[in-house]
């Protein structure tokens, strides 16, 4: 259980042997873009650690962000991470002004709001991508990605594999494809080593699905199951498989990876547990759908190991940092929308 963030932030960035294994043998600077989001700081700080214990101090991970949180900055900085000040989406910036890096970690998206300004998704998701890879065309390349370039599912698939067939449903996860195909392409006709990583719900107990839906539970409010499974990963997994990935970046055909949790978690379940955790009869609306947004992550189980927070360990701490009153985001995650208008 953590009792405050400082203790959720030193968890976070406590890497594992095999991530420092990974890094010892990754030569070259890493340059995070996007690095001020609710994944990229804590990513920054466990790249930072990782290379410290791989006895590879002189290596400097660069966090890139406009910054706007100075404190959020100045943070990193005392952590060891060298913090640059920059707006990807300013036309008259210049991405040669950014440092030379042999890894690259590319965390810009565009999702909230999108259905309202689907020329700024396409714009953040699939144009900026060209531009980097016109930067960095030899750098191994991360690029965070969604299982949201999947279709629905019947809930008892148990989600989609890297090889089925994609179907995007919506401006915003059609966007997402969209820079899929543009790192592809240069993976295709440049040999850029390139991994994509399909993330399906990050969760560090500030933020996502379980913070969603323990937080209606324990104020009394219904919990809609219309789509009534989910997956769920904890955040300092994902940060790890998304740096250990680096070293799967290939050149031709990109790399893909399913990255979340082994289960296929009911929300009514899961509703049910916080109830069971507060001491309160959770509340409903809808009736679950026999489709849902699902993903099979056994490649990246088989590769990586397991996630090393289960998600019985992460609905107890969750309940625990709400009892106790700790920051949440208040920025929900929508898992519930099926239209895919965010």
């Amino acid at each position: 259980m953590f009792t405050n963030e400082a203790a959720l932030e030193e968890r976070l960035a406590t890497p594992s042997p095999a991530l420092v294994a990974d890094l010892a043998r990754l030569d070259g600077d890493l340059l995070v873009l996007g690095a001020g989001g609710k994944m990229g700081p804590s990513l920054c700080r466990l790249a930072r650690r990782a290379l410290d214990a791989a006895g590879r101090g002189d290596t400097t991970v660069y966090a890139v962000s406009r910054w706007s949180d100075r404190a959020a900055a100045e943070a990193l900085e005392a952590d060891g991470v060298r913090t640059v000040a920059f707006d990807l989406m300013d036309p008259a910036a210049e991405l040669s002004a950014l440092p030379d890096a042999a890894n690259v970690v590319f965390m810009v998206g565009a999702k909230f709001g999108s259905a309202g300004a689907p020329s700024h998704a396409w714009a953040v998701n699939a144009a900026m991508p060209d531009r980097v890879v016109r930067r960095w065309p030899q750098a191994r390349i991360a690029a965070f990605s969604t299982g949201n370039v999947y279709p629905l599912v019947p809930v008892a698939s148990g989600g989609c594999a890297e090889d089925d067939p994609v179907g995007p449903v919506g401006e915003y996860a059609m966007s997402c494809l969209g820079r899929e195909r543009i790192f592809a392409h240069a993976a295709l006709t440049r040999g850029t080593p390139v991994a994509l990583i399909r993330l399906n719900y990050a969760v560090d107990l500030r933020y996502g699905v379980l913070a969603d839906i323990a937080g209606r539970v324990r104020a009394g409010e219904s919990v809609d199951v219309r789509t009534g499974a989910v997956n769920v990963v904890w955040q300092g997994y994902a940060n790890e498989v998304t740096l250990r990935s680096l070293a799967h970046a290939t050149g031709g055909d990109a790399f893909t990876l399913n990255l979340t949790g082994p289960e296929t978690a009911s929300v009514r379940r899961l509703a049910g547990l916080f109830g069971a955790e507060f001491g309160t009869e959770p509340r409903f609306a809808g009736e679950e759908s026999p489709t849902a947004l699902l993903s099979d992550a056994s490649r990246c189980h088989r590769l990586f190991g397991y996630p090393d927070v289960s998600l019985g360990t992460l609905v107890a701490w969750q309940a625990d940092w709400l009892r106790r009153g700790l920051p949440v985001s208040g920025k929900p995650t929508k898992y519930q929308v099926r239209d895919g208008r965010f």
